[in-house]
């Protein structure tokens, strides 16, 4: 179905006439993986648009061209980034065949003006009042999860520590979901960027699609269950939305932004926590100005967003012929939007290597997006951030980085935070 969250795309348009084709490099390469921001920059150098071979995505890297895009709307539509972006193996294809696997597009991937009518009723979740409520939960729950490192000792694993259960609860009390659940919850949705931004192997594509199938169910039984049990929480906000307007915001809708919510509500800001500390620990004179001065943290946060982003990348579909970069570009062609070059343009932003929580314009960044599918959750992953920020620069200025530790990136085009960060304490 043409409204399916997850679609396969397989036929892919040939490369624009004259448009220059890169045949070696890919966002999944290692050495992009490890340090992406060089080889950004030296492509953006090279072209503001080529075609990626081993990818099948025409390539934009220019600030400009990818503002154009996100406004554009209806020539460049959304509905291409939850997408696998390789073809499923057979095996998976069947585990997601199922009957009753079936939520619909919503937010980040519904082409309008059917995703402006469910963000209206969505945005309201993400009130200023509504987040403002769940920071007594971050702070309670962030200083037990700092006390247990405490106890356990230096040094540290800080995101299974810390920044990888503090997310995913938080999202999942603001959703409705019970505490007993938060683990098994968590298990699920823990492969799901490998499953969209990855190349996973048949094998690990079964297992991660059975996970979304098993996540899909409970979802559907948990929106059923708050139907007749309604909370304080955005689930309930929903379904109330949903009855009073149901031609606007139908009750598979709800069940599907439920499903889509709770991994897009934790997974990056888990990644924007890390990328943080790694900026701000590996520069002692500014973690001790941000411990002499919190208030310093939300530019600090922006500058982390431009410098060192959680998402360098998004995608979109052409939906008519268009052009870009003065290429003709074929309706049909899949759209990688290079955050990583983009956000250290040396037009728009001076000495844009090196990391300045004083920067004036660190909000000038793309990590959001823009336009009507702005990220809706980016004023909560900030605010979260900023929270966890301010605990640890209280609780623990001598806080630092274990020395000469290795990271690790996921494999994937589009997230980007360390899987493990070691850290440690006086």
């Amino acid at each position: 179905m043409a409204d399916n969250y997850h679609q396969e795309r397989l036929d892919v348009p040939a490369p624009p006439a004259g448009c220059p084709v890169h045949h070696t490099w890919s966002p999944l390469n290692d050495d992009y993986l490890a340090e992406p921001y060089a080889i950004a920059r030296q492509l953006h150098d090279d072209y503001d648009v080529f075609y990626a071979d081993k990818l099948g995505y025409l390539v934009v890297t220019s600030m400009s061209d990818i503002e154009r895009i996100f406004t554009d709307h209806e020539t460049f539509a959304s509905v291409n980034v939850q997408d696998p972006v390789f073809p499923l193996a057979q095996q998976a294809q069947n585990v997601l065949a199922v009957d009753d696997f079936n939520p619909v597009a919503v937010m980040s991937n519904r082409p309008e003006p059917d995703h402006g009518t469910i963000r209206t009723y969505t945005r309201q979740g993400f009130s200023n009042s509504r987040i403002r409520t769940l920071e007594p939960f971050i702070r309670r729950r962030g200083h037990q999860l700092i006390d247990a490192m405490l106890s356990s000792g230096s040094p540290t694993e800080f995101v299974e520590a810390l920044a990888f259960p503090l997310p995913g609860e938080t999202v999942f009390r603001f959703i409705g979901f019970p505490e007993e659940d938060d683990e098994m919850l968590k298990n699920w949705c823990g492969d799901r960027k490998t499953f969209s931004w990855g190349q996973p192997t048949g094998t690990q594509q079964t297992e991660i699609a059975e996970q979304m199938v098993a996540y899909w169910r409970y979802c559907r039984d948990f929106v059923a269950h708050k139907r007749d049990h309604r909370g304080d929480d955005f689930t309930s906000e929903l379904i109330d939305a949903h009855e009073a307007n149901p031609d606007d915001l139908t009750y598979r809708e709800v069940e599907s932004v439920v499903y889509g919510l709770s991994f897009a509500g934790h997974e990056a800001v888990t990644s924007l926590i890390c990328n943080t500390l790694v900026c701000l620990l590996s520069r002692r004179d500014v973690w001790a100005e941000v411990c002499a001065n919190i208030s310093l943290i939300p530019n600090a946060i922006e500058e982390v967003l431009r410098y060192e982003s959680s998402q360098i990348s998004w995608r979109r579909l052409t939906t008519v012929d268009t052009t870009i970069g003065g290429y003709d570009v074929p309706a049909g062609t899949a759209i990688f939007m290079n955050f990583a070059s983009a956000n250290r343009q040396a037009d728009l932003f001076d000495n844009p290597d090196e990391f300045d929580i004083h920067r004036p314009n660190a909000a000038r960044h793309i990590s959001f997006g823009k336009g009507v599918h702005y990220c809706l959750g980016a004023k909560f992953a900030k605010f979260e951030t900023q929270v966890v920020t301010e605990m640890l620069a209280e609780r623990l200025p001598t806080l630092k980085l274990v020395e000469d530790q290795l990271l690790d990136y996921s494999a994937n085009i589009t997230f980007r935070g360390p899987t493990r960060l070691q850290v440690t304490w006086d």
